[in-house]
């Protein structure tokens, strides 16, 4: 397929994306829609930034309007599982972009407001409900919304889900849906209980695969400094004043080491702001829109609240904290050199245990990156203690990407155990201090801030112009 016209897509869909601009398919898309719009199927193996976003909001689309049907009260027929805040929301952005001139009706789940305007507003049902895990269960549980007429399940980003401990809130989900639906299962990764996951869930899939998790891009040019851990809060306000910087995205291990960056970074006369759980949702996207306008050049954030955020200009990418999954590193600095642009990739290597994680993150993508030593000649560095146990066989445990303790479902005993991955297999250790909090079941409001937020008939952000399709 060279153009989006070649898919015969609805003549409301086909104007929305000439309005936007959009004239060329990207792989992932070009290789979904077509199999998606007969019905079947799919298991897609593609990272953020690939256009996934599109390659099954399109022919969803399509085949809501060959069947156009009003969704009963406290009913969704299309129902898309993400896992964070940020990227539900730019999944349902998407949606009714695209659905602009079929007057869509559509929910967003996610924490942020209190639940109560979320409850009232699906009262009436609506076509599209984009949600994570852990909130879609509160309305579920609460009887503000029934699944047992869904006609289409999209579960974006699988890996990053299990890596969040939302594998049995998942499961869960699935045993209240129909069995007779198309299911379109993506995925960066397929580890074994990934793979376990999507057999449950498909009937006779078709696969489809772009960029495998181990590449890095080209143009993105990769190094890594080895640093004392005292003197990484000077190193990074050094970089980024000799670097020729358009804007930063600073990736920190925790919640508490984005705030101290932040701090050190305006100290240093370097304007920046962070994003991560502890932070409203209002507050989160404030930031992100003064980061996509340029008026904040420099944004710190943890990994899970950094997932989802598509905003072409990043510059550099730094690494201030290595992460303890390889495949975290690969989806980090994928966050550069995109729509063509080139890109930096700094990583800060400090202590033992970041020596450890950068062995493993070589191994992965098959490449030793060149080296840059700075630490103080006959100091011993052994750094911090870490937030998390490093057990069984000295590799790290995967506490880092899971959810905390209060996030956990009821009578659940924590994330699962990490698979074997590039030579060490992971365990849960004490509990992770990381986003998201699971809101409560009483509704009254989680550890972020407030319960659940929704938009409904409000005019979506609409794409970046001017470019293929990448949301």
């Amino acid at each position: 397929m060279t153009s989006f016209q070649d898919f015969g897509l609805a003549d409301p869909i086909s104007r929305a994306l000439k309005e936007e601009n959009y004239l060329t398919p990207t792989p992932i898309q070009a290789q979904t829609i077509p199999i998606a719009l007969t019905g079947r199927d799919i298991v897609g193996i593609a990272q953020t930034g690939t256009g996934k976003t599109a390659s099954f909001a399109l022919p969803i689309l399509h085949r809501l309007l060959q069947a156009r049907t009003r969704p009963q009260p406290k009913h969704c027929r299309v129902l898309v599982l993400s896992p964070t805040r940020e990227l539900s929301g730019q999944i349902l952005d998407s949606f009714n972009a695209y659905g602009r001139h079929m007057r869509l009706t559509s929910a967003l789940a996610i924490g942020g407001v209190p639940m109560g305007r979320q409850v009232r507003s699906v009262m009436q049902g609506v076509e599209v409900m984009v949600a994570t895990p852990g909130r879609l269960l509160d309305l579920v549980q609460g009887n503000a919304l029934k699944l047992n007429q869904v006609e289409y399940l999209v579960l974006d980003e699988a890996d990053r889900m299990l890596d969040m401990g939302f594998i049995n809130d998942i499961r869960k989900i699935i045993a209240k849906l129909p069995k007779t639906r198309q299911t379109l299962f993506f995925s960066a990764t397929m580890p074994k209980d990934i793979a376990d996951l999507a057999e449950q869930m498909l009937r006779d899939p078709a696969r489809v695969a772009v960029t495998p998790v181990a590449s890095t891009v080209d143009r993105i040019e990769q190094r890594v400094i080895q640093v004392d851990h005292s003197a990484k809060p000077a190193l990074l306000a050094q970089l980024l004043k000799q670097e020729q910087v358009n804007r930063a995205l600073i990736f920190t291990r925790t919640k508490h080491g984005a705030d101290k960056v932040v701090k050190g970074l305006v100290k240093a006369g370097i304007p920046a702001d962070a994003i991560h759980g502890n932070k409203s949702q209002n507050h989160r996207e404030r930031v992100l829109a003064a980061f996509r306008s340029g008026q904040i050049r420099t944004l710190v954030a943890t990994d899970i609240a950094a997932r989802g955020i598509d905003v072409d200009g990043i510059s550099h990418v730094v690494n201030f904290d290595l992460p303890n999954i390889p495949e975290t590193y690969v989806h980090r600095i994928g966050r550069t050199a995109r729509a063509g642009a080139d890109g930096v990739a700094i990583s800060l290597c400090a202590g033992p245990d970041e020596h450890s994680y950068l062995r493993d993150i070589e191994r992965l993508i098959r490449i030793t990156l060149p080296k840059e030593d700075r630490r103080t000649p006959g100091h011993r560095d052994t750094g911090p203690v870490p937030q998390q146990h490093r057990m069984g066989r000295g590799k790290p445990h995967h506490g880092h990407a899971g959810r905390p303790q209060h996030d956990a479902a009821p009578g659940a005993q924590g994330p699962r155990r990490r698979r074997k991955q590039a030579g060490h297999q992971g365990q849960h250790g004490q509990p992770n201090r990381h986003e998201p909090a699971r809101p409560s079941q009483s509704g009254k409001g989680d550890g972020i801030q407030g319960v659940a937020f929704l938009r409904r008939d409000s005019r979506p952000a609409r794409p970046n112009r001017n470019r293929n399709s990448q949301s």
